[in-house]
C-alpha cells in the first residue's frame, strides 16, 4: 500500500523541475490547558508551516506541514500508526508526546473550463457553528471532544475535488474520495474518552465483554465517498444543494450475547456503515440580520439500544433509522464590533422505538458572543451549547490580546454541564483553563 510520504514523492514526480516564485508561511502556537483538579492536561507547541508554489498560470502548489509537542501524555496518541488511517494517510511520526504530520498537500490547476484541486485537503459544507449538520465531508479528530478549532480538528482527505462554473452565478462541485479515514476518538483513559451510553456500549448487568473485533472497508474503488454541490444565487440568497454517497465515519458497535460456562458474554463488532445524504443549505442578508439554514436527510444512521430491553438481543444492540437533521441560524451585528448569534439544531430519527437510549428527537440551543475593544487589540468569545432533552450542555470562554500585529494572547476556560450519561455531561470532571500565545511569521 502506498504510505503518505510515498504518496507525497508520487506527486513531485509529476512537478515542473523549476517554478516562478514561492511563499513560505508558519505560525507557532503554545498553549497550556490545566483541568480544575489542578493537573495539566496539556502543555502543546504547535508548528504549522505552509508552503505555497506557483509553478505557471496552470499550476499552484499548497503544502502545509504540522509538528505537534505536548509534554503531557493525556490527550496524546499512543499508537504509531492509528487505525481510524488509510493506507494513504496518518502522520508520519506519532507517539503520546509528539506528532509530525502532512496536514495539506494538493494541486490546483484548471482544465478546460473547470478547477481542479488534488491532493489532501478539507473541504467544507454547511455553515453552523459548533456542531455538523452537512460538514462530513472531513472525518474528526476528538481527543478533545468538539474543543478544537473544526479547522484543526477536520481530518484532511486525499481525493479529487473539481469546481465547475455554469451559467448566472452558479456551480457545481465534484469530489471523488478515495481515502478510507475515519474519526479519531481520544484513547482509553484520556480525558475525552467516551463513556456515555449514547456512544459507547455498556454491557448488561453480570455480562462481561468478551471479545471486540472491527470490521473496516479495505477497496479505495469500492468504498470511496461521492459527492456533488450546486451552488447558485437568487434574489439575494445564497443556495446549495448537497448530494454525498459516503461511509459513515463512526463504527457502529453490534453487540452479540454469547453463553459460555458459568456466564454471559458479549462481544461487540465494529463495522462501518455505509449511507446517503441529501441536504440544502442557504443564507440572506437582512441589513443588520443574516439568516441561515441547513437541512440534512441521512437515509441510514446507528443508535444504541439499552442492554435491558427485550430489543438488545434481537438487533444486536443497535437501531438503524433515517435521520432527518437541520439548523437555523440568526447572526446579528446591530451594533460596532459585536456579533451575537443564536442557532437550533434538530436531529428527528424516522423509525424509533423506546429501546433507543437516544431520544427520538434531540434539541440544541448554541449562542455565541463576539466583541472586539480597543480599536481590535482586545477581543471575547463566548459559546454555549445547551442539550434541551437531557438538560446539558458545554460553555466555551475566550479573551484574547493582540500584542503586536502578528502576536497573540488569551485565556480561556471550558465547562461542561449535566448527567455522566449525557452527551455533554460525561465530561463534566473535564473542566479546564487555558493558557495561549500565537505568533505568525
Amino acid at each position: 500500500m502506498i504510505k503518505p510520504i510515498s504518496f507525497a514523492f508520487l506527486i513531485f514526480m509529476f512537478l515542473p523541475s523549476s517554478y516562478a516564485s514561492t511563499e513560505f508561511s508558519a505560525v507557532w502556537e503554545q498553549e497550556l490547558a490545566i483541568d480544575k483538579n489542578g493537573k495539566t492536561q496539556k502543555f502543546e507547541t504547535l508548528l504549522d508551516s505552509e508552503w505555497n508554489a506557483h509553478f505557471s498560470d496552470n499550476l499552484d502548489m499548497t503544502l502545509i506541514g504540522r509538528i505537534r509537542l505536548d509534554s503531557a501524555t493525556r490527550l496524546g496518541q499512543s499508537q504509531r500508526s492509528p487505525d481510524n488511517y488509510s493506507s494513504i494517510n496518518g502522520p508520519l511520526y506519532s507517539d503520546s508526546h509528539s506528532e509530525i504530520s502532512i496536514r495539506e498537500w494538493y494541486l490546483d490547476t484548471k482544465i478546460a473550463a473547470s478547477y481542479w484541486r488534488i491532493g489532501k485537503q478539507q473541504v467544507v459544507w454547511g455553515q453552523a457553528d459548533g456542531l455538523k449538520v452537512l460538514d462530513v465531508i472531513n472525518p474528526q479528530s476528538y481527543r478533545e471532544f468538539i474543543l478544537d478549532d473544526f479547522d484543526d480538528s477536520r481530518i484532511p482527505l486525499t481525493m479529487l475535488n473539481i469546481e465547475i462554473p455554469l451559467a448566472d452565478e452558479s456551480s457545481l462541485q465534484v469530489l471523488w474520495i478515495p481515502d478510507l479515514t475515519y474519526n479519531q476518538n481520544a484513547e482509553a483513559g484520556s480525558p475525552y474518552q467516551v463513556s456515555s451510553p449514547l456512544l459507547s456500549p455498556k454491557l448488561p448487568s453480570g455480562v462481561s465483554l468478551g471479545g471486540f473485533t472491527q470490521s473496516k472497508p479495505s477497496s479505495a474503488i469500492k468504498d470511496s465517498d461521492f459527492g456533488l454541490r450546486y451552488s447558485m444565487f437568487y434574489e439575494d440568497w445564497d443556495i446549495t444543494y448537497n448530494y454525498l454517497y459516503h461511509t459513515l465515519d463512526a463504527p457502529v458497535y453490534y453487540q452479540t450475547q454469547v453463553r459460555v460456562p458459568d456466564q454471559e458474554e458479549v462481544h461487540i463488532n465494529a463495522r462501518y456503515q455505509r449511507s446517503h445524504l441529501l441536504g440544502a443549505t442557504a443564507s440572506k442578508a437582512f441589513d443588520s440580520f443574516t439568516l441561515r439554514s441547513e437541512v440534512g436527510y441521512s437515509t441510514h444512521s446507528y443508535h444504541l439500544i439499552d442492554s435491558a430491553s427485550t430489543e438488545f438481543s434481537s438487533q444486536q444492540g443497535v437501531q438503524q433509522s433515517a435521520d432527518l437533521s437541520s439548523v437555523i441560524g440568526l447572526d446579528w451585528q446591530g451594533l460596532e464590533n459585536i456579533l451575537l448569534s443564536v442557532q437550533w439544531f434538530q436531529s428527528h430519527l424516522l423509525d424509533y422505538n423506546d429501546a433507543v437510549i437516544r431520544p427520538r428527537n434531540n434539541n440544541i440551543l448554541s449562542l455565541l458572543y463576539q466583541q472586539t475593544f480597543e480599536n481590535e487589540t482586545w477581543d471575547l468569545e463566548v459559546l454555549n451549547l445547551h442539550g434541551i432533552e437531557q438538560n446539558d450542555g458545554s460553555l466555551q470562554t475566550q479573551l484574547g490580546y493582540m500584542l503586536e500585529s502578528n502576536v497573540r494572547l488569551w485565556i480561556g476556560a471550558d465547562f461542561f454541564y449535566g448527567k455522566k450519561q449525557d452527551f455533554f455531561g460525561q465530561f463534566e470532571k473535564t473542566d479546564r483553563v487555558v493558557l495561549g500565545s500565537r505568533v505568525g511569521f
